[in-house]
């Protein structure tokens, strides 16, 4: 795999290249802004671009607007987003806007070994990955409360997976269950959620984490009332 890193921490992002040099990973450029990074990226062709939210020189989204660019102008690039919390705009933002691998995962992570490879191998595949606490930033509230009567505890827990961009495949494997099974309760959840299904796994994540956020279409009590 090769990789670009964009982040303005050095030590951050010395950190991040010994990491992945010790797992056989190329870091084919280190960038400590992202001014010219599209330039960077077409000129190295990485698998992987990782980068900061927040970078030089206003320290807001800078790193999501230069993921947007990439996943416009080199859509063969996935793109991995690290930030300090969980912003679901900017996550929504990125994953709306997806042609390819594309993820958003807390900086903490990068620390846990496992869950840093996991995140980059699984957007260098092609797929979408969440961090799982964006997910549960909303568990509690009133929509996920009335998912929770509707759900049953397996479902319950295919749809925080299916909420973190695991495939089907993924999910299987996960809760050591057939690919069969997995598709019948993405199937119930999508409908007992009344959640339009899609065959695209991006659109799929987001139209649940809008539901679980709120911002679907139906509301809880419209939905309780029915």
């Amino acid at each position: 795999m090769r990789v670009l890193i964009a982040e303005d921490s050095t030590l951050l992002r010395m950190g991040m290249v010994r990491l992945l040099a010790d797992e056989g990973i190329e870091v084919v450029a280190e960038l400590g802004e992202v001014t010219d990074i599209v330039r960077v990226v077409r000129e190295t062709a990485p698998d992987v671009a990782i980068m900061d939210v927040r970078m030089p020189p206003t320290f807001t989204d800078e790193g999501i607007r230069a993921a947007r660019a990439i996943q416009d102008s080199c859509p063969g690039t996935a793109v991995l987003v690290l930030s300090q919390y969980v912003e679901y705009a900017y996550a929504r933002e990125l994953v709306d806007n997806a042609r390819g691998g594309a993820g958003y995962l807390l900086k903490q992570r990068v620390g846990e070994l496992e869950d840093f490879l996991s995140a980059l191998g699984r957007v260098a595949r092609g797929e979408t990955f969440l961090d799982s606490e964006i997910y549960r930033q909303f568990m509690g509230g009133p929509r996920e409360k009335y998912a929770a009567g509707l759900l049953t505890s397996r479902e319950r827990q295919v749809l925080e997976l299916v909420a973190t961009g695991l495939t089907n495949c993924g999910i299987k494997n996960r809760l050591n269950i057939s690919e069969r099974a997995v598709e019948k309760h993405v199937t119930s959840i999508l409908s007992k959620l009344r959640i339009p299904s899609s065959g695209e796994d991006h659109r799929r994540v987001l139209a649940v984490l809008d539901y679980v956020r709120g911002t679907g279409r139906d509301t809880v009590a419209g939905a309780a009332a029915e």
